[in-house]
Order: C-alpha cells, then structure tokens, then sequence
C-alpha cells in the first residue's frame, strides 16, 4: 500500500510495486514500468507546452485590450475636436478601417500563437507515441527468442 491513503481501494494500491512483483516469463516489467514512466513525463510536457502558450496568448490578449483602450481615448479626443461635420464622417470612416485592420492582424496572431502552442505540444506526444511504438516492437522481439 502507498503511505498516502485516500479511502478508495484502487486508488490506495501501490502499482509500481504490484507491477514488480507480478512476474511474466520473457517480460521486463521494470522495462514496461520505465516505458510507461516515459509516456507520462511526454504528456506532462505536452501540457506544460499547452500551458505556457495559453499564458502566452493571455498576456498578449491583455496588451490588445491595453492598447486598444489607449487608443480609443485618442479616438475620442479627436471626435469631439471641432471640425465640418464631412471631415469628422471621413475622419470616422479613416478610424474604422484602421481599427478593422489592427483587429484582423491581432486575431491573425493570436491564432498563429495557438497554432504554434498545439503544433508543439501535439509533436511531443507524437515522437513519444514513435518512441513507444519502437519499444514495444523490440519488446516483441525480445519475447520470440
């Protein structure tokens, strides 16, 4: 049993040692226990790659919104300046295109801030998964001999 108890009976079982004392002919638990040790670390890489580029994109998500409201005091200081009512239209329609265009290139590089997150994450478990795949079959040759 582990040392640390939490009142379900398959959560309080102690599979590393189980594991070690279940003896199979021609299998190496202790290889099969390092191999599964490995696929675990993989996925805790993985999710700490996940992780940091969530904080990534919420930190740059946070600088938008910072510079965003920077410059609609601008806007607004420039909007209630005097000027012909035709100059404040064109002035406006000059505001809205440029404010359209920041936005699409924002979203553009955020969605390539979490295409780049995913892409790293997902290549940790796939060499993991090419990793595993390979141990298994030298494990498979080693049980024909």
């Amino acid at each position: 049993m582990n040392a640390r108890t939490t009142g379900n009976p398959f959560l309080d079982l102690d599979f590393t040692k189980m594991a070690t004392e279940f003896r199979m002919p021609g299998v190496d638990m202790e290889g099969v226990l390092a191999s599964q040790r490995r696929n675990v670390e993989a996925l805790s890489a993985a999710n700490q790659l996940a992780l940091e580029g969530v904080q990534a994109v919420m930190r740059r998500q946070a600088e938008i919104v910072r510079q965003m409201m920077d410059e609609a005091r601008g806007i607004m200081t420039e909007m209630m300046s005097v000027g012909a009512p035709e100059e404040k239209v064109a002035k406006q329609a000059d505001l809205f295109k440029t404010t359209f265009e920041k936005t699409v290139a924002n979203m553009k590089e955020l969605s390539e801030m979490i295409a780049k997150s995913n892409t790293e994450a997902a290549e940790t478990l796939a060499k993991r998964v090419s990793e595993s795949l390979e141990e298994m079959k030298s494990a498979a040759g080693k049980l024909k001999r």
